[in-house]
């Protein structure tokens, strides 16, 4: 039952006092908008996309292109991608308080161990051509513990930036009735703006250092290296989310999820096809350069 603060929040100006003007209801709906069908659509499309190029890593597990690349970080990467794509279905219907906290804290934690897979296969390939230098004390940091510590302590760090937001000011649902008379913005409050921008700027950091590192390992003589995908891949990154800030603090309602819906998108459909797409393609319809010998003789 609603109350009299209720009506005042639903309803428009009373006409002679004797009735109420109802208000229209504006958020991004599942179905019957366009817009939302079509960010499903590339969501579902990127997903099964995601899937098949996991399925393709399982089967060539054991393939020279796979394995030379560390392969439990790109299980993990490729899974990481999956769930960030998954979740631009949390800022789709009517927002409430369990998706309001759930949207950009899911995505920020699974894209979060992404970036932190990139991080530590970049860190790897630094330190396995330290480690190639005779007598080089480098040789103790290779195998799964470095990187497994990398990422763990990584992606920890937002899980606490996350759980610290929720604990202190976690985000709402609001009901704007001011933007637009006589319509109703159903959106989703942050809370705590600081928790918010902790979020974005923690991922924002872990991209820099990802980029950096890559950039200065781009040229070691590794025909296994992925530097320099990972470079472009968080350039695009950054570049996607510094243009979305100003356009998340200019829009309302809708608009601002679309707008975090399309950054969602474009920077795990710029990961996955910057790291993944050029492994595809010489593991499907490149067989002969997937040897051992291949790729070892392209070393310089």
């Amino acid at each position: 039952m609603r109350t009299a603060s209720d009506a005042q929040t639903w309803n428009g100006p009373m006409r002679e006092k004797n009735q109420c003007i109802a208000r229209t209801e504006q958020f991004l709906l599942c179905t019957n908008d366009g817009i939302s069908v079509f960010f499903s659509s590339i969501s579902d499309l990127s997903f099964l996309t995601t899937l098949l190029i996991l399925g393709a890593f399982i089967t060539y597990r054991d393939s020279p292109i796979v394995r030379a690349n560390n392969r439990s970080l790109s299980f993990l990467l490729l899974v990481s991608i999956k769930l960030s794509f998954l979740s631009v279905f949390l800022f789709l219907g009517r927002p409430v308080d369990i998706t309001c906290m759930l949207r950009i804290i899911t995505f920020g934690i699974t894209f979060s161990i992404a970036v932190s897979s990139l991080l530590a296969k970049t860190i790897m390939v630094c330190v396995a051509f330290k480690a190639t230098k005779p007598g080089s004390s480098w040789r103790k940091w290779l195998g799964v513990k470095l990187s497994n510590s990398v990422v763990l302590f990584c992606s920890s760090i937002q899980i606490i930036i996350c759980m610290t937001w929720l604990a202190i000011s976690p985000p709402f649902q609001e009901l704007d009735i001011h933007t637009s008379p006589g319509t109703i913005i159903i959106q989703c409050n942050e809370g705590s703006a600081i928790g918010f921008y902790s979020v974005i700027g923690y991922m924002g950091l872990l991209a820099a250092v990802s980029f950096v590192l890559a950039f200065l390992a781009r040229s070691l003589p590794d025909s296994f290296n992925e530097a320099k995908y990972i470079t472009f891949s968080m350039l695009l990154f950054c570049s996607v989310w510094i243009t979305m800030i100003p356009a998340y603090l200019s829009t309302k309602g809708k608009n601002t999820v679309c707008v975090e819906i399309f950054a969602i998108l474009t920077s795990s459909a710029g990961l996955l096809a910057s790291i993944f797409l050029p492994k595809c393609y010489v593991i499907l319809l490149r067989p002969e350069m997937n040897t051992k010998s291949h790729l070892l003789g392209n070393r310089t």
